[in-house]
C-alpha cells in the first residue's frame, strides 16, 4: 500500500523499511530519500504515514512516538483507538485505501476524531483526496467497508480471468478479451456513478426480455454469483474480528 499511495501522490517522500530494500527502490521510482530509521522519518517528515503490519503496531510506535507531530495509519484491523493508545498525545487519523490510488482512481475510508486539529485534518482529506474519492465514516464501519472496497481489486481481476478463459475457450485471443471486458468495466463503472449507482437501472438498460443478456445473467445466478459473494464478504468478517 505504500508503494501505491507513493506512486499515486507523484512526488519525493521520506521512508524506511526493515532492512528489506523496499524504501531505496521505491525512493528510485518515486523520489525523495530512504531515511536510515524510524525516528529519523518521523522527525523530518510533517505527516506519518504507518503502512507497515498490523502486529507491529507497538514496536514501531517505541521508535516514532516523541517524534511525530501526526499519524495516519492505514493498519488493516487495526481500530483508531489502538493506534492513538500506542501514539499518546499525538494527533492520529485512519485511513484505509485500496490499490487503485496508485492510479488515483482509489477509494479511501478515513476516520478522523473530533480532536485532531482541523489543518491535520484538511491536510489529510487533502492528501488523500488526490489519489481517489474519499468517504468518511465511524470507525466502526470500516471492517465492513474493508471487507467491500479493499479486496474488490482481486475480486474483479478474478472475474476478468475468468471471462477471458471464457472467451479463450471460444476462440478468442486472451489480450483481446481482456481489452474487451476491462474497458467494458472501466465504462459500466463511470455510468453506474452517473446514475447514481442504480444498479438496477442499468441492468434494465442493457437486458431486453428473453434477450442474451438476460440468459447470461440467469445462468450467473444460477452458478450462485451472489452468494459467492455474501460467502466471500463474510469470510473477510470473519478473518478480521479474530
Amino acid at each position: 500500500m505504500a508503494r501505491a499511495l507513493a506512486r499515486g501522490w507523484g512526488e519525493p517522500v521520506l521512508c524506511s523499511d526493515a532492512g528489506s530494500g523496499r524504501a531505496a527502490r521505491l525512493v528510485a521510482e518515486v523520489g525523495g530519500e530512504a531515511v536510515a530509521s524510524n525516528a529519523e522519518l518521523a522527525e523530518r517528515a510533517e505527516l506519518v504515514i504507518l503502512c507497515h503490519k498490523p502486529r507491529q503496531l507497538e514496536a514501531v510506535a517505541e521508535q516514532v512516538d516523541g517524534h511525530a507531530r501526526a499519524v495516519v495509519s492505514v493498519l488493516a484491523a487495526t481500530p483508531i483507538a489502538a493506534v492513538r493508545a500506542a501514539y499518546p498525545g499525538v494527533p492520529a487519523v485512519r485511513a484505509l485505501p485500496n490499490t487503485p490510488v496508485e492510479v488515483r482512481r482509489g477509494v479511501v475510508c478515513l476516520t478522523v476524531p473530533q480532536d485532531v486539529d482541523p489543518a491535520i485534518a484538511r491536510d489529510v482529506r487533502e492528501r488523500f483526496g488526490r489519489v481517489g474519492r474519499v468517504v468518511e465514516m465511524e470507525d466502526g464501519d470500516v471492517e465492513l467497508a474493508t471487507a467491500l472496497m479493499s479486496t474488490t481489486p482481486a475480486y474483479v481481476a478474478l472475474l476478468v480471468e475468468a471471462h477471458v478463459d471464457a472467451a479463450v475457450k471460444h476462440g478468442m485471443p486472451a489480450s483481446r478479451a481482456a481489452e474487451l471486458f476491462v474497458e467494458t468495466l472501466a465504462g459500466t463503472a463511470e455510468l453506474l456513478s452517473a446514475r447514481g449507482y442504480d444498479t438496477l437501472a442499468v441492468r434494465r438498460e442493457v437486458t431486453s426480455p428473453g434477450g442474451i443478456t438476460a440468459r447470461g445473467v440467469a445462468a450467473l445466478e444460477a452458478a450462485g454469483v451472489r452468494a459467492a459473494f455474501a460467502d466471500a464478504v463474510g469470510a473477510v468478517l470473519g478473518e478480521q474480528r479474530r
